[in-house]
């Protein structure tokens, strides 16, 4: 198991956002729902093929190391690979395909125990060598090319920065990876799960340097038999591992389905209708007036559904901190104070989704009711900041405004544009796809974009997106004071000044307003009357007694629990 000294704080985390999760599965409140009983082993029913609308596509596949995975993305990535820990309803990141993951004394050193009888898609067992090469592959270790080192270095773009605290990790015995870092880590065992993007690939995939975002090797519950059952656009089409490692309590392996479709419908309302005229059986959404749809649609019958906001992504005005005019702190107040909070939720989130003041939503223990982020809107005070920018700098280019195309989203993008023109700063809109908006985060080519981001969990998760000279510091935030406190949280080991770290983060956002606020997100997951197996409530419990997931949504959830009525 996990080592739980100096973890338990992470399960404040959770718990209290147990507490602040909102709505409920199948159209009831949450504690309703987690009353209701679980489907007995006689009542489940194997076989089905399961249609999923997720909200985008993910065109650089699934080569996990070098992959750019957005919440679908990650979706997918679930069916296909596991991660050597999960976390789970109390908090702790628990071992998955690991059996145990222990620090020494001062978390320079963690010891990871690979699972027994655990193979790969191609039959290929699991072993320390295999999770050993994957993690060098995630790290961007570029080591010799011999007998013990046979893996081709792979080019890792996200990873590369994440896992830059890493400086060895070898083999010991025939079980063990034992991983060194540069700095105590304390919460290292959540970033082998890293929102479950870090799953454990093959060997052959790992090897693969024609077609390794195609042709996917992993442990999990469903398999891509083809690279031809991705048709890009249109539909992933995973079938049923029948070698899972993990008994379901009927005594065969999961999963319940024999076939899992995925299908990518960029325009939610058509997701939504898609999902009432069971084109599809089961759907993810985040948008105010998709939520409204579905729960409306399960008040009458015609849908259910399980929506929460645990661990809530933020949604946020992404700027270039890098560039003029957002380098001036001027211009950035101004934008939040153009904004005003109350009327922004009101028309654009119908009064579904909270205001956000910060990256770190309630739940998390660098949660502020006030961090000193504007929480009124102030035109006066924004078109005055503006002139006083302009009489010193010169007059303002258009900045340009990207966001993705579905309808809500340029819905969004108009009310931006009108509030900030009115105050004097010239607005362009651009229209991108999702992927291709990740692209010029990364890249930097751009002015502002809307964006959803920062998921819960340990805070320490987020170090990535803040810390300067990061290549996922998508805003370019290059802030002394901000790297100082990062560094410091990531090695502390008392809860109680863990927690003090990471709310001096959080007034530091809100006194340089390094981003723009809008909401803490509420995911739902929509799905026709006869799908079972989305909600917390029937998630298949972990292994090992590691307790039972319940995460929230926001990455995604478990697939292999999934079944449908025949």
């Amino acid at each position: 198991m996990v080592r739980a000294r100096g973890l338990r704080w992470i399960a404040v985390v959770v718990a209290f956002g147990l507490i602040a999760g909102c709505g409920g599965g199948k159209g009831k409140d949450a504690e309703d729902d987690r009353d209701e009983e679980a489907p007995s082993v006689d009542e489940i029913q194997r076989g089905g093929s399961l249609r999923y609308a997720v909200e985008a596509e993910t065109g650089d596949g699934w080569c996990l190391q070098e992959a750019q995975l957005a919440i679908s993305g990650i979706l997918v990535a679930r069916a296909i690979y596991d991660t050597l820990t999960v976390p789970n309803s109390e908090g702790d990141f628990v071992p998955y395909l690991a059996s145990a993951v222990e620090p020494n004394e001062d978390y320079t050193e963690w010891t990871i125990t690979v699972r027994d009888d655990v193979t790969f898609h191609d039959g290929t067992p699991l072993t320390n060598e295999v999770v050993k090469n994957n993690l060098d592959a995630y790290r961007g270790y570029v080591g010799p090319r011999d007998e013990e080192n046979p893996h081709p270095t792979r080019s890792p773009l996200l990873f590369l920065f994440v896992m830059e605290n890493i400086d060895d990790v070898q083999l010991s015995g025939d079980k063990d990876v034992v991983v060194t870092t540069k700095v105590p880590w304390v919460a290292f065992p959540a970033f082998l799960y890293s929102s479950g993007r870090l799953g454990i690939t093959g060997q052959a995939q790992l090897d693969d340097t024609e077609s390794c975002n195609t042709n996917l090797v992993g442990t999990g519950p469903f398999m891509l038999e083809s690279p031809d059952d991705w048709i890009e656009g249109r539909t992933f089409t995973a079938t049923k591992n029948p070698d899972y490692w993990q008994d379901a309590p009927d005594g065969e392996p999961y999963p319940y389905l024999e076939e899992l479709v995925f299908e990518p419908i960029v325009d939610s309302e058509q997701r939504v209708n898609a999902l009432e005229a069971d084109d599809v059986q089961i759907g993810h959404f985040s948008a105010a007036q998709d939520i409204i749809s579905v729960r409306d649609l399960t008040e009458s019958g015609a849908l259910a559904n399980y929506d929460t906001n645990i661990n809530a992504e933020v949604g946020f005005l992404q700027l270039n901190d890098s560039r003029p005019p957002f380098d001036d702190i001027r211009i950035r107040r101004a934008i939040a104070l153009a904004i005003d909070p109350a009327d922004y939720a009101e028309t654009i989130n119908k009064g579904v989704l909270p205001p956000a003041n910060g990256p770190f939503a309630p739940g998390s223990p660098a949660y502020l009711e006030d961090t000193g982020y504007p929480t009124e809107g102030d035109p006066a005070e924004a078109e005055r900041l503006i002139a006083e920018y302009v009489a010193e700098a010169g007059e303002i280019r258009p900045v340009v405004l990207m966001n993705t195309p579905d309808t809500l989203s340029q819905e969004q993008s108009v009310y931006l544009q009108q509030t900030l023109e009115a105050v004097g700063l010239p607005v362009e809109l651009e229209t991108v796809q999702q992927d291709a908006l990740i692209d010029r985060s990364i890249s930097g080519e751009y002015d502002m974009q809307a964006f959803r981001n920062y998921p819960g969990g340990d805070p320490d998760e987020l170090y990535v997106w803040f810390k300067s000279l990061s290549p996922v510091n998508f805003s370019r935030i290059d802030d002394p004071e901000i790297d100082r406190l990062l560094d410091e949280g990531r090695s502390e080991t008392d809860p109680d000044v863990r927690t003090q770290i990471y709310q001096d983060i959080n007034r530091r956002f809100g006194e340089q307003v390094w981003d723009v606020w809008f909401d803490f997100t509420n995911w739902t997951i929509g799905a026709q009357p006869g799908v079972h197996g989305y909600d917390p409530e029937t998630f298949p419990p972990l292994p090992d007694d590691g307790g039972s997931f319940d995460e929230g949504i926001t990455v995604g959830h478990p697939l292999h629990g999934l079944w449908i009525e025949q």
